[in-house]
């Protein structure tokens, strides 16, 4: 065995029997290295080991500490978490929802209308769900065309199949440095490698993907960023469409929360004819059924309809059609905007429990940077103790070790009067110290 992995282990059996505690910080790696005895070179490799397994948590600028709580066997923010109060997962269902969209289905339940639902569909749909699809998703003076629009069975499908469509295994993607984790996982399991791209206040920095060098493709999210909650503006916008045309670049639109901004012209609408739009029901409606939507430029939809249909990421007809009722009946409209009133109430509530929280108003989600005694890992091991989950800001890093010391909450889950007394809970936990932990 590799003396780099003997040494890791000591310090592994260190921390399973307690001499190294959660939040205790390793010595910086040149000390560690002259405490073992060892090369440099060898203690970053025990550091990478400890990392790699687990145990420890590398933060820039601040070192690298012993772990707070083991991470989850899959990607984070891929279960529903066990605490009692979640702020971790985003799926809002208000009260009467349920039977407003069941009332719109009921034609769907007829036997003659049932059995041609539950036919095959190809991954352009019909032209009335491209028609419905097109309307639902127009913001502005930005309509799709409805023959670019494409289904896919959710929006985490019609992600996999652009990216899958646009860069091939072992090429680069360009996203921004703080990510939604499930494209984490997308590139991993594509052979793709993640390139992470400096973000400002205004979102994405242009200059930062023209310096990034040859990326095949770039995935963004402008509107509601997950996990930051921010809002690119219209200049930042036409900077960014500028950029990728001269890089002939082509983009990956999400616009998963886009609904939650009516008012805001996607990046779609900014550069057209390089941008390929995804979004989905999950938000909208609810993560239990679901189907997702792709609009492509002309000369691409083919191509994307190819790759929808290779990866096997066509929805369900079933799917396709309880969308387009709920679109043509206004049923989704009332959905949308009542979930609008829900977020800007939560949103001031959030405010008025933690000021100072990151974020655009309308968002379900808020960006939290803690104080300086609190580490993100930390934290939300307390938390958890608590009952509540939360979301720290390395399940969003690109790069291992490049969190900053943050966490999101995700405010759409629990009832109002629940999430005001969690956010108590959290503001009271962030007053005190990490040493407020320590028990007998």
């Amino acid at each position: 065995m590799d003396d780099y992995r003997v040494v890791a282990d000591a310090i592994a059996a260190d921390i399973e029997a307690g001499r190294l505690r959660p939040g205790d910080r390793l010595p910086p790696q040149r000390r560690f290295a002259r405490q073992r005895g060892i090369a440099g070179s060898t203690a970053a490799r025990v550091y990478g080991e400890l990392v790699r397994r687990g145990l420890a948590v590398g933060e820039v600028g601040r070192g690298t500490f012993v772990r707070a709580a083991k991470p989850p066997p899959e990607p984070a923010l891929a279960e529903p978490g066990e605490a009692r109060i979640d702020l971790e997962l985003n799926f809002a269902v208000l009260p009467g929802e349920s039977a407003r969209l069941a009332r719109a289905l009921e034609p769907l339940l007829r036997e003659d209308v049932l059995t041609a639902v539950l036919h095959p569909i190809g991954a352009a749909g019909t032209r009335g769900a491209r028609e419905a699809a097109a309307a639902l998703l127009t913001r502005g003076d930005w309509r799709p065309d409805p023959a670019t629009v494409l289904f896919t069975g959710s929006g985490r499908q019609a992600l996999a199949a652009a990216i899958a469509a646009f860069v091939p295994v072992g090429e680069r993607l360009a996203v921004e440095s703080l990510t939604y984790p499930v494209v984490k996982g997308l590139a991993a399991r594509l052979g793709v490698q993640l390139v992470p791209i400096d973000t400002d206040e205004d979102g994405l920095v242009p200059a930062a993907l023209a310096a990034a060098g040859p990326v095949r493709a770039l995935y963004v999210q402008p509107t509601l960023h997950n996990p930051l909650g921010t809002t690119m503006p219209v200049r930042r916008r036409e900077e960014l469409a500028a950029v990728v045309a001269r890089l002939d670049l082509p983009v990956i639109e999400d616009g998963i929360y886009t609904f939650l901004r009516d008012d805001v012209r996607p990046f779609a609408a900014f550069a057209p004819e390089r941008t390929v739009f995804v979004d989905s029901l999950s938000k909208r409606v609810a993560p239990g059924l679901t189907a997702g939507f792709l609009v492509t430029p002309p000369p691409w939809t083919a191509r994307l309809a190819s790759s929808v249909r290779s990866g096997g990421w066509a929805a369900s007809r079933f799917a396709v059609e309880a969308a387009t009722r709920w679109i043509v009946t206004g049923t989704l409209a009332e959905v949308e905007a009542a979930k609008r009133r829900d977020a800007a109430a939560r949103a001031s509530v959030a405010e008025a429990k933690l000021p100072g929280l990151r974020g655009d108003p309308a968002s379900y989600h808020r960006w939290w940077e803690l104080p300086e005694r609190w580490r993100a890992e930390l934290f939300v091991a307390a938390a958890a103790r608590r009952g509540i989950a939360l979301s720290p800001a390395a399940a969003f890093a690109v790069l291992p070790g490049h969190a900053p010391n943050a966490v999101r909450l995700a405010v759409s889950a629990p009832p109002v009067e629940t999430l005001a007394a969690a956010l108590d809970v959290l503001a009271e936990l962030a007053s005190g110290s990490p040493d407020d932990l320590v028990t007998d």
